[in-house]
């Protein structure tokens, strides 16, 4: 085990090199992408081009007050007033667990925020969240149902867990009320 360390150690100082000396020029870092496969397009990070994952709009969503406007840097609001939704700017969930070791599907868990959503009025929300792999047949993606949850009472969201039965290309919904919200996701090691 010591020896596969080192030598993770020694594959990933250049890349950490490399971005640490962009920010300390005050660039931004620019991806690193991979080889492609034979006969695989692949974009940044080893996303397919086939799977359009979501990435931020131009003009991307600023949640309504008392919610936060901006999040962390790699990361982006998605949706609307109604429902909306953190998702990863490179559009990919790496390394998700298995929520049973036993049991091949990956873990995640998902808060969902909708102005006006009350957690005392309604502590188990009537959020259904369901999903599909676009890029090859799988079962549908297991979802829990959704509970309240907060950083404080100002701010509460709906939380959902998911079981997503394999890795690859997947569109993921969620359904409050009268509003659908859609993104796509790359889930991978």
């Amino acid at each position: 085990m010591p020896l596969l360390r080192c030598a993770m150690v020694i594959m990933l100082a250049p890349l950490v090199a490399r971005i640490s000396a962009t920010m300390l020029a005050g660039q931004q870092p620019t991806a690193v992408t991979q080889a492609a496969p034979m006969g695989t397009a692949m974009v940044q990070e080893g996303v397919p081009k086939t799977c359009p994952v979501t990435k931020s709009p131009v003009r991307p969503f600023i949640p309504p007050p008392p919610y936060p406007a901006h999040t962390d840097p790699d990361r982006f609001w998605f949706g609307t007033e109604k429902l909306w939704i953190n998702l990863p700017g490179d559009g990919t969930w790496r390394g998700l667990v298995h929520y049973i070791p036993t049991d091949s599907a990956f873990r995640q868990k998902l808060m969902w925020w909708r102005q006006g959503y009350d957690w005392r009025a309604e502590p188990q929300p009537k959020l259904k969240v369901t999903g599909k792999r676009l890029d090859s047949p799988a079962p549908p993606l297991v979802a829990d149902h959704a509970n309240a949850g907060w950083g404080d009472r100002d701010h509460p969201f709906m939380m959902v867990g998911i079981d997503i039965p394999t890795l690859g290309c997947w569109e993921i919904t969620g359904h409050y009320e009268d509003t659908d919200l859609s993104f796509v996701i790359w889930v991978a090691q």
